[in-house]
């Protein structure tokens, strides 16, 4: 399947949620209209940072119909419709699909794991089957599926077994692996880098496009980045990734957990997307007073999310 490569940013946006637990869909609007806002061109919907694993199956399906029926044209809606059951990973594909989704997503099952690469494409050509005019990314995150399979091998086998891949998420710090799918194909692959502290390493490499949790957050900043880096102005460049990844780093050493800690900054900055649901644990006042304090003195409220 050809595709136009996404340039830019795409965010992995979190799912809103009342402060019970349920899934508040009334929050989503204003979700997309701060990302639009922010320059951000898509999003990808039910991954890690949305909590899709979390989420029931017809949880997953609401939110994924509401960003579908909301996003304005051109906006890149990927809806992630992995799961370790895959009729349950059809069911979403074929959801998606008929939610009009610019694309689908799924990460490898990760309980019961595929042994080979031909393993996996096997999995994935059973899940794009089910979407058959959709674009279909392959979502590569080992540190949370715990499958380190190579992903150039992936996308040459891929090529003739699943007619609807277009790409995918790497999620991963072997660049060497990353470089290589870029090359597969003559750069046939829509390929999206998936780890914001190493965006600049990535665009060294030839990336053009990204996810990822903290285009919610830095979007101005990762903007500048960009911008920077494609008028050939090294220094900027890498001062601007400095500062994105001090604000990161704090997030992932809160106390309460990266996925909370990022949660709660987007409420320090104008949009409340609830708490995070069990087993993710939510700060306390005290912790979420000390980590405005931390974010505070990183800048966070000087980046110019709007």
């Amino acid at each position: 399947m050809q595709i136009d490569h996404t340039r830019g940013l795409i965010a992995a946006p979190f799912t809103p949620m009342t402060i019970d637990g349920r899934v508040n869909p009334d929050r989503i609007e204003q979700q997309v209209e701060f990302l639009v806002r922010n320059g951000v061109v898509g999003a990808f919907v039910c991954g890690t940072t949305g909590e899709g694993l979390s989420l029931s199956i017809d949880e997953r399906i609401q939110v994924a119909q509401v960003w579908t029926d909301i996003a304005p044209k051109g906006f890149r809606v990927i809806v992630h419709v992995g799961h370790t059951s895959l009729p349950e990973c059809k069911r979403l594909a074929e959801h998606a699909q008929r939610a009009k989704a610019f694309g689908i997503a799924a990460m490898s099952p990760f309980f019961f794991r595929p042994r080979s690469v031909e393993i996996l494409v096997d999995f994935c050509r059973e899940v794009a089957s089910a979407a058959p005019s959709t674009p279909f990314y392959f979502y590569h995150i080992p540190s949370m599926t715990g499958v380190d399979l190579p992903m150039a091998e992936f996308l040459r086998i891929g090529a003739s077994h699943i007619p609807t891949l277009a790409g995918m998420k790497f999620t991963h710090t072997n660049l060497p692996d990353f470089t290589a799918c870029l090359g597969i194909s003559e750069g046939r692959y829509d390929l999206l880098f998936g780890i914001d502290e190493m965006l600049l390493s990535a665009l060294r490499e030839g990336a053009i496009g990204a996810v990822g949790t903290n285009y919610n957050l830095l979007a101005p900043l990762f903007l500048r980045l960009l911008e920077a880096w494609q008028k050939g102005n090294r220094d900027p460049a890498e001062q601007y990734q400095k500062q994105a990844n001090k604000i990161i780093d704090i997030l992932h050493h809160a106390s309460c957990g990266f996925h909370a800690a990022a949660k709660c900054a987007m409420k320090m900055i104008g949009l409340d997307c609830g708490p995070v649901r069990l087993p993710l644990q939510n700060p306390d006042s005290q912790e979420f007073d000390k980590l405005r304090e931390s974010l505070e003195s990183a800048l966070l409220f000087q980046i110019g999310c709007k």
